[in-house]
């Protein structure tokens, strides 16, 4: 074997070796995120199911305030388990929003924040969200790491061809930036 022939030999070794690890690297980084998805599920599947009985007490005590709860019963009608992952971060949004208005309504209502069970749930939602915005900030930092990795060359080229796709940031909205009081 001559000295050409090694020296390409080796290149290509060296080539394959990259290739695959430039591959495992983007698939560690896509695992990441899926875990630090279903993480955040968790806890946005908890908020999902707090709604109704809100909306339930709410209901008993206010018949002025439809509109939010129609709003809120409305997205909470959708099938969960049958959104996608994108489909879960945009509903979950627009659920928070809605939450975010719900609760400065519901602060119109004197005998509604003296209701032991009010207080309760707005405890668990406060704990809930707590535990979503951990969750996103560690779901965002793993989007963050893999959509870096996609975009720097050359894996933004390798990652091209080997089919993986930049991940949807879960951000806060706006409205979701403001700091609103409760009174409990």
């Amino acid at each position: 074997m001559t000295m050409g022939q090694l020296l390409l030999i080796v290149i290509i070794v060296f080539l394959l070796v990259y290739l695959v690890s430039v591959y495992n690297k983007c698939i560690s980084y896509r695992n990441y995120v899926r875990e630090a998805f279903a993480t955040m599920d968790v806890y946005l599947k908890k908020r999902w199911d707090l709604v109704p009985n809100l909306i339930e007490l709410v209901n008993k005590y206010s018949q002025y305030e439809k509109g939010i709860l129609k709003e809120l019963t409305e997205i909470r009608t959708r099938d969960y388990q049958g959104l996608s992952a994108e489909d879960k971060i945009s509903t979950n949004m627009v659920l928070g929003q809605t939450l975010t208005k719900f609760v400065a309504v519901a602060e119109n209502y004197p005998d509604l924040k003296a209701n032991q069970t009010y207080t309760t749930l707005m405890q668990q939602m406060e704990n809930v969200e707590n535990d979503i915005a951990n969750a996103r900030k560690y779901y965002n930092g793993t989007v963050r790491e893999l959509n870096t990795l996609l975009d720097v060359f050359p894996t933004n080229v390798l990652g091209e061809l080997f089919g993986f796709k930049r991940e949807k940031l879960f951000i806060a909205e706006e409205n979701e930036r403001v700091n609103i009081k409760v009174d409990l």
